[in-house]
């Protein structure tokens, strides 16, 4: 029968030339220590999620046995033009020596945290000494940790520029999670892609249409809902009515949907006609009728954001009462917002939200939904992703091993054993050649010798991945909420 997965081998998971690198190693070489590292890139720091996943997938339990074995060796003496390079007694020492049980070790920083570039973000090293070569053989796999974990770097760093606007513009941010949505499970590369990229995703947001990133965290990370969607058209539910019938494709919508959040695609023809004809005139009565019972998002798709979702925003202003929040911004009434999907990503997210706020408008009134932006317009360079040998045993020696390109000096590698560490002033720090404090090291084992030793959910990743300044609110909300009980008033008359 033909797997549903071209790869479902991890014999399979390395690229060709690891085939032959069991015998390049040193005579007498017992232990090779390797690590990953995002070495620079477009953000000063990253977000480190998807690892979980990785291990789960593909490394946990019985993982390789006798027939992997045959396969391979015939697979491989046909791939290099039928010379054996493969190591058929390796791996059947790992099937007949651990069962198929991986003897790895792999220790990580704990998903969800976020750190500075140019630090270790997790180890890898053989545990039984006739394997050394285990080691990078699965520098392939691992390091596709680079996608999960530039996705929620990305993710996070909108969130960011997000969460400035509403502590500026807003008197809350406690729409935030619900600010960005992800748009992107069409232009994924795969439905495997979407489905890691939209989970690393919701490790920042709530709002989500690619069902795929909520089934992996509903498989990998425990958790049954993780992102929240609402009805919504498209162009092609909306130009079957034709341009006269437009009115009617929106009343349709409404009565539908007569209760909750709906979200009408608004530029088939003229976004602006639609909005200050049809949303503000005709249709008017019937989303005041339904104002209590719900909200109708209009959804420009097209033209410059900086200049439509403005003029949007005027226009509606002008059918409907509008009110100035403590900060000074006008907003809409709650029943009608704005999500702008078009043309959304980090460089611009700031420019849109700068000439709302210019124009006199609060953010909260516009949602935003990114597609390809978030999850396919990276690579492993963005953040600089790379996975480096740093410490061996030879004949029972230990030797610190770095690569230092005279050609390239930042590609120079770390050297020896490390730990992460965390300063007296909070700052983290990778500490190298086996000189770091193991008490204060704050990578975790997560894998050894094919189980899994922590299982991380995806609350606990949101609580360590969550931006300072929305930590610190939600802190000094607490604060006066337990004041305000202890002195037997109003968490309101606290915070006036």
């Amino acid at each position: 029968m033909t797997s549903p997965f071209p790869v479902n081998n991890v014999l399979f998971l390395a690229d060709s030339y690891k085939v032959t690198h069991h015998k390049q190693y040193p005579l007498g070489t017992t232990s090779v220590y390797s690590y990953f590292e995002s070495r620079g890139g477009t953000y000063d720091e990253t977000c480190f999620f998807g690892l979980q996943y990785i291990i789960k997938r593909w490394l946990i339990g019985p993982v390789v046995n006798h027939d992997m074995i045959a396969r391979a060796k015939v697979f491989y003496q046909a791939h290099f033009g039928g010379t054996d390079v493969f190591n058929e007694e390796g791996w059947t020492r790992i099937v007949e020596k651990h069962g198929g049980y991986l003897p790895l070790k792999i220790k990580a920083v704990p998903e969800g945290t976020v750190v500075p570039v140019k630090n270790v973000l997790f180890t890898v090293e053989n545990t039984d000494p006739e394997c050394p070569w285990l080691t990078n053989w699965f520098e392939t796999l691992l390091v596709q940790v680079w996608y999960p974990m530039t996705v929620c770097t990305i993710s996070r760093e909108m969130k960011k520029t997000i969460g400035h606007y509403l502590v500026d513009t807003a008197d809350s941010i406690d729409g935030l999670p619900f600010k960005l949505h992800d748009f992107g499970y069409r232009g994924s590369t795969s439905v495997e892609s979407a489905a890691i990229g939209g989970a690393a995703h919701l490790v920042n947001f709530v709002g989500t249409d690619t069902i795929a990133g909520l089934e992996l965290h509903s498989q990998y990370y425990g958790t049954m809902m993780a992102g929240f969607s609402i009805p919504a058209t498209e162009h092609s539910t909306m130009i079957t009515w034709r341009r006269y019938g437009e009115a009617d494709a929106f009343r349709n919508m409404l009565q539908q949907y007569p209760d909750g959040v709906v979200s009408v695609v608004s530029d088939s023809y003229d976004v602006y006609n639609a909005v200050s004809n049809i949303v503000g005139d005709e249709l008017r009565d019937l989303i005041l009728e339904r104002a209590n019972r719900g909200c109708l998002v209009v959804r420009p798709d097209s033209g410059d954001p900086c200049v439509v979702v403005v003029k949007v925003l005027n226009l509606l202003a002008e059918r409907f009462p509008t009110t100035v929040n403590s900060k000074g911004y006008r907003v809409l009434p709650p029943y009608l917002r704005i999500i702008q999907g078009d043309g959304i990503r980090p460089e611009t997210l700031g420019d849109i939200l700068e000439s709302v706020k210019d124009a006199g408008w609060s953010a909260e009134n516009v949602v935003f939904g990114a597609g390809g932006a978030l999850l396919q317009r990276m690579d492993r360079d963005t953040q600089q992703c790379a996975f480096k040998c740093s410490h061996v045993v030879i004949n029972g020696e230990s030797r610190d091993v770095f690569k230092n390109p005279s050609t390239d000096s930042k590609k120079r590698s770390k050297k020896g054993r490390l730990t992460l560490e965390r300063r007296d002033n909070g700052e983290l720090v990778t500490i190298q050649e086996g000189l770091g404090n193991p008490n204060k090291d704050l990578l975790v084992t997560v894998f050894e010798n094919g189980k899994l030793k922590v299982d991380y959910t995806l609350d606990e990743i949101r609580a360590r991945a969550e931006l300072d300044f929305v930590q610190q609110l939600k802190e000094d909300r607490i604060q006066k909420a337990c004041l305000a009980d202890a002195i037997g008033i109003s968490a309101t008359e606290v915070v006036g």
